[in-house]
């Protein structure tokens, strides 16, 4: 019997606003360079799964700047590459740069399915968890986004010393909802980070594919909005 759901924050809960393929698009055309929102999408697709094999092999935060500065290159690079776009590295430079200015105006807001869903999934007496990797302080994020009525709790991997896909962020996310692993669901958007991580420890992960991105994933339940999470429990 599932007793405790544990949620992913983003692109499963939140989004940035405005959005990351806007951001991208629009450092784009003030370099003169047109390209469809669609194919830009596809090129943070592929550039997120670098992001994320990276920060698997070793934590992004906690290697050098330069190391980090690199990686945020490489990234814009596949990025550019996947969406289609030649470009030279004068191009590269001036899009990044643009594009990390533009980042730092940016917000958090949530899915439009979120809190209807939430507040069903408590009124159905579920104990409700938030797990992230991200480094901020998510209780104030949380309680300005009206989450704050819902969470049981919030773990982040700054909390525990580890990322999602390692153990220890799931394994505090079960001590403190006070539940066997088995009585327990994930539901996240990254394969190797949510499902692996969440089944690594015994979970049961669901994934949620908010833009119908990894239509190939079917060893697990895969949704495309929040609100069919219920039917799943």
């Amino acid at each position: 019997m599932i007793k405790a759901v544990f949620l992913d924050w983003f692109n499963t809960l939140a989004r940035f606003d405005p959005p990351r393929a806007e951001i991208h698009n629009r450092a784009l055309r003030e370099s003169d360079v047109e390209t469809s929102l669609d194919e830009v999408k596809r090129g943070l697709l592929m550039a997120d799964q670098y992001w994320f094999d990276e920060n698997i092999k070793s934590k992004v935060s906690e290697r050098s700047p330069e190391e980090q500065a690199k990686l945020g290159l490489k990234y814009e690079e596949i990025l550019l590459t996947e969406a289609g776009v030649d470009f030279t590295q004068e191009l590269l430079l001036k899009v990044a740069k643009r594009v990390r200015e533009l980042y730092k105006s940016v917000t958090f807001v949530l899915f439009d399915d979120v809190l209807s869903t939430l507040k069903e999934l408590k009124r159905q007496k579920y104990i409700l968890g938030l797990l992230t990797n991200l480094n901020e302080d998510m209780n104030t994020i949380c309680r300005r986004l009206g989450l704050e009525p819902y969470l049981d709790f919030v773990v982040t991997s700054e909390e525990v010393g580890s990322d999602k896909p390692e153990p220890p962020i799931f394994l505090e996310a079960l001590k403190r909802a006070g539940v066997d692993a088995s009585e327990a669901i994930h539901v996240g958007d990254q394969y190797k980070i949510d499902v692996a991580g969440a089944r690594g420890v015994g979970i049961s992960p669901i994934f949620i594919d908010r833009y119908n991105s990894y239509p190939d994933v079917t060893d697990c339940p895969r949704i495309h909005s929040l609100s069919e999470l219920p039917k799943h429990l």
